[in-house]
């Protein structure tokens, strides 16, 4: 799971935006503007028949700050992503 869902920083981050353009999910933002410094991420990759997936997690960040359920105040009543 992505720690970003926890983050302070999840509604303006460069990362956390690429991680959305990955997934093909809506933005939190258009202009993200903060850099977080050496985040890691891990790309889970599965063929599904003919179909690959690709399933990107930050999984470890230095700027990370723990704000619990911040995903979850910004888009209320959504599916958590995982």
């Amino acid at each position: 799971m992505c720690i970003c869902v926890n983050c302070f920083y999840v509604d303006i981050c460069n990362t956390y935006y690429a991680v959305e353009t990955q997934h093909e999910q809506l933005h939190l933002t258009d202009n993200p503007h903060f850099e977080p410094k050496e985040p890691s991420i891990n790309v889970n990759i599965r063929t599904n028949n003919d179909y690959i997936e690709t399933e990107w997690d930050v999984v470890g960040c230095e700027s990370f700050m723990k704000e619990m359920g911040k995903w979850g105040k910004l888009r209320p009543g959504e599916a958590i992503p995982t």
